[in-house]
C-alpha cells in the first residue's frame, strides 16, 4: 500500500509542467509589431478622466479617457519611426528586427495595468518553456507623467526591466534604491525647480503663489522650488495642490485662494491636465492679471489652446529642453493612414476627428463617410508640426538607447564580456538585468552630433524666446537673455511691455533698510529711513552702514558726504551784519575823534582831559577793529590774534576810562589849600597808569601764548552732521585770566565813577562813566553763560556781540553827549561854564601855580 502511494505521487509529479496563469484577460496594445527584440511603450493619447470614487465592491474597470492629446500620439509615432529607421540601418542590430508594443492608457491605475501586461506578455498561461522567450520586452519607454511612472517603475524594477522616460522629471525618480532600473533622457526636476526659483528672482518677483498637482511629481517639485526660492529671498504667499481626478471642491477652494491673494505671480508645477482645469475656472470667474511661471510639463503643450481659459496663460514663462530636428519624421507623420494600424481604435478616432468623417460605414455617427482621399500631407495641426521638437527628441533618443544597448550586447565577444569571467549574454536567453547593464554603459552620437549617455548631470534648459539657462555656469551668468524683448501677458488677450510686479512690499530704495513685519514672511517688511549718519546704497538693504568719522549721510541717506565745515564767515548774513556794525563803530569813533580834534581848544574838550579822550577814542577804534579778527576761517595766527588783541585793547580802553575817572574824582577832592594829592594825578602819572595797567594784560597774554596758545580746532561734538571750525582756548586759565583782569579793572572803574556821581554838573562825566561801566559789566556778566552754552559759530557771534555792545556803550555814554553839545548846543556849554565853579583844568592850573610860588 505504501509503495502504491509513492508510485502514484511519482506519476502525478511527472505529468505536465508548472504554469503561471493570469487572473484576468491580458490588455491588448494599441499599436504593435513583432520583432526579434520588442520595446514596450506607454503613452496617453487621451488624458482626461471623470472624477470617480472607487468603492472596491467589484474589480475596477478601465476608466474612459477623453480629450485628444496630439503630443502623446506624436511620441508614440516617433517611437515607431525610430524602430523602423533602426530596422533599415545595416550597422545597428544587423539581421535582427526590432518590434514594439505601445499601450494607450490614461490614469495611474490603467497605466500600471499596461506596464504589467508588457512584463507578463499576452499569453494567459506561461510555463518554464516559454517564460524567457524573446517575446518578452527588453525595455519600457514612457510614461510622460511622473506619478504613473513612479507607480509602475517600482514594480517593473523588481524584474530588472529597464524603464526609460522622456518626460518624467520628478526628482524622486533619481533614488536608485527605489528605482534601480529607471533612466530618463530629460533633466530632473531638482534642477528645473531651482532654475525656476532663480528665474522668479531674476525678474524681481519676491511674493508669489505656488500651485502643484497633488502627486509625487508636483509635491516634490514645488517643495524643491519653495526651498530654493527661500534661499534667493523669494516668499510664498500660499502653496496649494489638487488633482485633475480629485474632487471639484478642491479646485474651487484654490480659486478662492488665488482671488484673495495679493501676489501677482503663480508658479504652477503640474501637468497640462491640471493647468487646463485651473485656467478654465479662473477664466470663468474673470480672475485675470496674473503672471504664470510653469513647469515643462505644460509650458509648451499645444493642447492648451483647446481649453477656453488658455487666454489667461498668455505670456507664461518656464523652461523646456532644447529644440531638435529629426530628419524624416515629418514625412512619417504626414504619411500616416488608418490602414497601417487596422486594429487600433484610437487611430480610427484620430482620423475621424481630424477630417470630420466616419470610417465606420455601418455605424450611425452623424458624420459623412470618409472618401478615402483624406491625407495628412496638408495638415496644420500640432501633430504634424515638427518645427519645435523637444520632448519628441527625447523619445527618439530613448529608442536608440535601447537599440545601441542591444547591439552592444549582441556584438559581445566571448572572453571579453562584462559578466563573470568575461562571459557574454546568451542571445537566445537574454536576461533583463543583462540589458540593464548595457543601458547603463551605453554611449553614442546622434545624427545631430549630440552625445547620449547616462550620468548625473544638470543639462541645459532653453526657453522658447527669452533666453537660455545653464546651471553649469557661474551663479551670475546662468541666465543668458536674448535681445528680443519679452512680451508679457496680462490674462486678457493683451500684452504688456513691462514685467509685472509681484512683491509683498515694494522694494526699499537706497536710503532705507528693511524691518520685518511681525508674524509675516521675510518678504513682508517696512522700509524705514536710515538714521542720521548712516546710509544704505543699495535696494532692499537689511542694515544701514555708519558713515566714517569725517563724513555724514546726505539728505537721501544713500551716500556719505564729507561733513560741512562751519565757521562764522564774512559772506553769511550774521557775519556780514557783525562786520557792518564793527565798521560802523569804527566810523562813529573816527567821526567823534575828528569832532574832538577840531574843537580841541574849546573848554568842553579841555575840561574832559583831551589827551585821555583821544587815547580812549583810539582804543575804542581798536576794540571795534579787533572784533573783525573773530570773523572768517580760523587759523593759527587769527586764533592767537583775536584773543590777545581783544584782551589788550579792552584793557587799554578801560585804563583810559579809569584814568579819566580818577582825574575827575581827584580834581574835585584835591582843591583845598595844602593838599598834595593832585600832584600824583598829573598828565605824566595818567600816562603811566594807562601803560602800567595795559602792561599787566600784555604780560598775561604773553604767558598765555607761550604756555598754551589758542589754536584752530575741528569741533565735532556740538553737531553730528557738521564740523565746527573754531579756536580752541589752549589754556583756559589764560583766557579767564584775560577776562578776569578786564572785569577787575571795570569794577574798579565802576566804583570810582559811582563815588564821583554827585559832582557838580560841570563834572557830570562821572555819571556817564558810571552808566557806561554799568553797561559794560552787565554785558560781560551775561556774556559768560551765553559763551558757555552757545554752540559753534554762535559762540563767536556772542563774543563779537559782547565786544561791540560794550564798545558802543562806552562810546555813546562818554562821547555822544559832548559831541551833541559841541555840534548842536554850544551856547548851553558857555552858560554852564560861567555859572559853574572851577573846571578841572583851572583846578590843575591853580595847583601848579601854588606849587611853583610856595
Amino acid at each position: 500500500m505504501q509503495l502504491l502511494r509513492l508510485l502514484l505521487l511519482a506519476v502525478l509529479l511527472g505529468k505536465g509542467t508548472p504554469l503561471c496563469r493570469l487572473r484576468d484577460s491580458a490588455q491588448v496594445p494599441e499599436l504593435a509589431q513583432d520583432g526579434d527584440f520588442v520595446i514596450g511603450g506607454i503613452f496617453s493619447f487621451r488624458t482626461g478622466q471623470d472624477y470617480v470614487i472607487d468603492t472596491f465592491q467589484h474589480i475596477p474597470e478601465a476608466r474612459k479617457c477623453k480629450n485628444f492629446n496630439y503630443r502623446e500620439f506624436k511620441f508614440a509615432q516617433t517611437l515607431i519611426f525610430a524602430v523602423e529607421e533602426i530596422n533599415r540601418n545595416p550597422d545597428l542590430l544587423p539581421h535582427l528586427k526590432l518590434g514594439y508594443k505601445i499601450y494607450n492608457t490614461c490614469g495611474t491605475m490603467d497605466i500600471l495595468r499596461a506596464a504589467l501586461a508588457l512584463v507578463s506578455g499576452l499569453e494567459n498561461e506561461i510555463s518554464n518553456e516559454n517564460c524567457t522567450k524573446i517575446k518578452t520586452i527588453q525595455a519600457i519607454l514612457g510614461h510622460s507623467g511622473s506619478r504613473p511612472t513612479i507607480a509602475f517603475a517600482q514594480v517593473v524594477g523588481r524584474f530588472h526591466i529597464p524603464v526609460i522616460s522622456h518626460f518624467a522629471t520628478c526628482a524622486c525618480l533619481s533614488n536608485r534604491k527605489e528605482f534601480p532600473t529607471f533612466f530618463r533622457t530629460i533633466p530632473s526636476d531638482f534642477y528645473q525647480s531651482r532654475a525656476l526659483a532663480k528665474l522668479v528672482k531674476h525678474f524681481g518677483w519676491t511674493w508669489i503663489g505656488a500651485i502643484a498637482v497633488d502627486n509625487e511629481y508636483g509635491l516634490s517639485g514645488i517643495a524643491t522650488f519653495i526651498q530654493a526660492a527661500q534661499e534667493h529671498g523669494v516668499c510664498t504667499e500660499y502653496s496649494e495642490s489638487f488633482s485633475s481626478s480629485g474632487p471639484p471642491e478642491t479646485l474651487q477652494r484654490i480659486v478662492e485662494v488665488v482671488k484673495r491673494a495679493t501676489s501677482k505671480v503663480i508658479v504652477a508645477f503640474m501637468s497640462h491636465r491640471e493647468i487646463k482645469l485651473l485656467a478654465q475656472e479662473l477664466y470663468s470667474q474673470n480672475i485675470t492679471g496674473l503672471q504664470w511661471v510653469g513647469s515643462d510639463a505644460w509650458i509648451t503643450d499645444h493642447s492648451l489652446t483647446d481649453s477656453s481659459g488658455h487666454s489667461i496663460l498668455l505670456g507664461s514663462l518656464g523652461f523646456t529642453v532644447s529644440k531638435a530636428k529629426i530628419l524624416g519624421l515629418e514625412e512619417h507623420l504626414r504619411g500616416l493612414h488608418p490602414a497601417q494600424f487596422p486594429t487600433s481604435a484610437f487611430m480610427t478616432e484620430f482620423w475621424e476627428d481630424r477630417f470630420a468623417c466616419s470610417l465606420n460605414i455601418t455605424g450611425s455617427t452623424g458624420r459623412r463617410p470618409c472618401s478615402g482621399s483624406e491625407s495628412l500631407q496638408n495638415d496644420t495641426s500640432p501633430f504634424t508640426d515638427v518645427t519645435e521638437l523637444r520632448f519628441t527628441n527625447n523619445v527618439y533618443k530613448s529608442v536608440y538607447v535601447v537599440a545601441h544597448a542591444l547591439d552592444n550586447l549582441m556584438k559581445c565577444e566571448k572572453g571579453e564580456g562584462p559578466f563573470s569571467e568575461g562571459s557574454c549574454a546568451d542571445p537566445k536567453h537574454i536576461q533583463p538585468w543583462q540589458v540593464l547593464h548595457y543601458i547603463n554603459t551605453v554611449r553614442f552620437n546622434t545624427s545631430e552630433g549630440e552625445t547620449v549617455y547616462f550620468e548625473r548631470n544638470k543639462g541645459t534648459l532653453e526657453g522658447r524666446t527669452v533666453g537660455i539657462y545653464d546651471a553649469s555656469l557661474p551663479e551670475d551668468h546662468q541666465f543668458i537673455m536674448s535681445d528680443e524683448p519679452i512680451v508679457w501677458g496680462n490674462g486678457e488677450m493683451e500684452v504688456k511691455k513691462k514685467a509685472p510686479v509681484s512683491v509683498c512690499t515694494q522694494r526699499c530704495l537706497p536710503g532705507t533698510h528693511k524691518v520685518l513685519q511681525k508674524g509675516k514672511p521675510v518678504c513682508c517688511f517696512d522700509c524705514v529711513p536710515c538714521p542720521p549718519g548712516e546710509i544704505s546704497n543699495s535696494t532692499n538693504s537689511i542694515h544701514c552702514i555708519k558713515c566714517p568719522n569725517l563724513f555724514w549721510s546726505n539728505q537721501e541717506r544713500d551716500a556719505c558726504i564729507p561733513k560741512s565745515i562751519e565757521f562764522l564767515a564774512h559772506k553769511e548774513l550774521l557775519g556780514t551784519l557783525l562786520v557792518l556794525f564793527s565798521l560802523l563803530g569804527v566810523f562813529l569813533t573816527t567821526f567823534m575823534f575828528l569832532i574832538f580834534y577840531c574843537h580841541k581848544e574849546t573848554p568842553i574838550v579841555r575840561a574832559n582831559n583831551s589827551e585821555l579822550s583821544f587815547l580812549l577814542l583810539f582804543s575804542l577804534t581798536l576794540c571795534f577793529l579787533c572784533s573783525l579778527t573773530f570773523i572768517g576761517r580760523p587759523s593759527g595766527w587769527s586764533c592767537m590774534l583775536r584773543h590777545t588783541a581783544f584782551g589788550i585793547t579792552f584793557v587799554l580802553c578801560i585804563s583810559c576810562v579809569l584814568g579819566k575817572t580818577m582825574v575827575v574824582l581827584m580834581a574835585f577832592r584835591a582843591t583845598l589849600p595844602g593838599s598834595n594829592m593832585l600832584k600824583w594825578f598829573g598828565p605824566a602819572q595818567q600816562r603811566l597808569c594807562v601803560v602800567a595797567f595795559t602792561f599787566v594784560q600784555v604780560l598775561i597774554c604773553i604767558l598765555w601764548l607761550t604756555i598754551s596758545p589758542p589754536y584752530p580746532f575741528e569741533n565735532m561734538e556740538y553737531y553730528n552732521d557738521r564740523i565746527i571750525l573754531e579756536c580752541a582756548l589752549g589754556s583756559a586759565l589764560g583766557f579767564w585770566a584775560v577776562l578776569g583782569y578786564i572785569g577787575l579793572l571795570a569794577m574798579f572803574c565802576f566804583i570810582l565813577a559811582f563815588l564821583a556821581r554827585k559832582l557838580p554838573n560841570n563834572f557830570n562825566e562821572a555819571k556817564f562813566i558810571t552808566f557806561s561801566m554799568l553797561i559794560f559789566c552787565a554785558v560781560w556778566v551775561t556774556f559768560i553763560p551765553a559763551y558757555v552754552s552757545s554752540p559753534g559759530k554762535f559762540l563767536v557771534a556772542v563774543e563779537i556781540f559782547a565786544i561791540l555792545a560794550s564798545s558802543y556803550g562806552l562810546l555813546f555814554c562818554i562821547f555822544l553827549p559832548k559831541c551833541f553839545i559841541i555840534l548842536f548846543r554850544p551856547d548851553k556849554y558857555q552858560v554852564q561854564m560861567k555859572q559853574s565853579s572851577l573846571t578841572e583844568t583851572e583846578v590843575l592850573h591853580m595847583h601848579e601855580r601854588k606849587n611853583n610860588t610856595g
